[in-house]
């Protein structure tokens, strides 16, 4: 176990799920964080029966953290974290056991299941769905955008949590956002936005079979060469139904890495799709470096990825991509 992975393990096991109503974290004997903890309980015993109004009893600007423990069940709401609540970490009682749900679509601005404005935010052991086009292939909607989470902030870590759809299911818009072992599940665009995040130990769940034709996996959205963002893949699976692209660029300086990843047979062997930079491929940075499964073969791979050296992949692939200042570490949540 590595000191990052032990650091998670201590946090996680002093903040919240202390059954006092104060948490404190101690390194070397010194006070880290020390911070008030919420507890909801769909059955009535804790401090709030639903997230959103643990949420707004948190007082705004603050500059401390404050834990809300989130006990099993399925919560039928939407939840949003606005500008001025920063410093919350939501903690469930795991993805499978803790479950946000709702079904709201077509705008991306407004459909999301759970939406996050405010910077610093943490999450764990929650998984996020939007239920409009579940189950897939059986439900009775058109298939249009219907988002799970919608990620406006900066400095955001998630850590075993879930986010379920079918189209447009993670926006991850802007910001600095760190993904631990999460599964992100969807058919069409369901990884987009301009965030400039790594995906970590993550499953990407595949479920384009009823789509009769592949998926995309990712949509990203970097506008500029000057552009920090992207999105990286680091030691993830890809597996699933149907057939999938890695992704297609929503804008014309996309850029998307896959590291150290298992790629199933889902994978189309052209890998990626130039949707609307048809003519401006050279803008792209597509690149898969040591992926191995049946759908990392490059050998027939388009023309126009995969020309990114390995000094500039090892750049984008370290931690410094999203944390040059130590703020994962500083807060010992990862």
């Amino acid at each position: 176990m590595s000191l990052f992975q032990f650091f998670i393990g201590l946090i996680l096991v002093v903040l919240c799920l202390s059954p006092n109503t104060h948490a404190t974290a101690k390194r070397n004997n010194k006070t880290i964080l020390d911070f008030p903890t919420i507890f909801v309980d769909p059955s009535g015993k804790g401090d709030f029966t639903t997230i959103q109004a643990a949420i707004n009893s948190v007082p705004s600007y603050s500059k401390n953290w404050t834990c809300i423990y989130i006990k099993a069940g399925t919560y039928r709401e939407k939840i949003q974290i606005p500008y001025d609540w920063p410093f919350i970490y939501l903690e469930g009682e795991g993805q499978r056991f803790t479950i946000v749900t709702w079904g709201d679509h077509e705008s991306i601005e407004t459909s999301s299941t759970f939406t996050a404005y405010a910077d610093n935010i943490v999450v764990k052991g929650i998984t996020f769905v939007n239920s409009y086009n579940q189950p897939p292939g059986k439900s009775n909607n058109p298939m249009m955008p219907a988002v799970a989470g919608n990620l406006q902030g900066d400095k955001y870590v998630f850590v075993a949590c879930g986010f379920i759809g079918y189209q447009d299911t993670l926006w991850d818009v802007q910001g600095r956002h760190y993904f631990k072992s999460c599964t992100i599940e969807g058919a069409v665009d369901f990884i987009f936005g301009s965030g400039q995040s790594i995906y970590e130990g993550c499953k990407i769940s595949v479920i384009a079979g009823p789509l009769g034709v592949p998926g995309y996996i990712t949509a990203q959205g970097r506008t500029s060469p000057n552009e920090t963002n992207g999105f990286v893949f680091k030691r993830c699976k890809i597996l699933g139904t149907g057939q999938t692209f890695l992704g297609r660029p929503w804008r014309n300086f996309a850029r998307v890495i896959f590291s150290n990843s298992i790629m199933t047979e889902i994978v189309v062997p052209q890998g990626w799709d130039p949707w609307f930079s048809v003519g401006h491929e050279n803008l792209l940075t597509y690149a898969e470096h040591n992926c191995r499964g049946r759908g990392s073969d490059l050998s027939r791979r388009v023309k126009w990825s995969n020309h990114v050296g390995l000094d500039v992949v090892n750049q984008l692939t370290r931690m410094s991509f999203i944390d040059k200042e130590g703020w994962i570490k500083d807060w010992m949540v990862c």
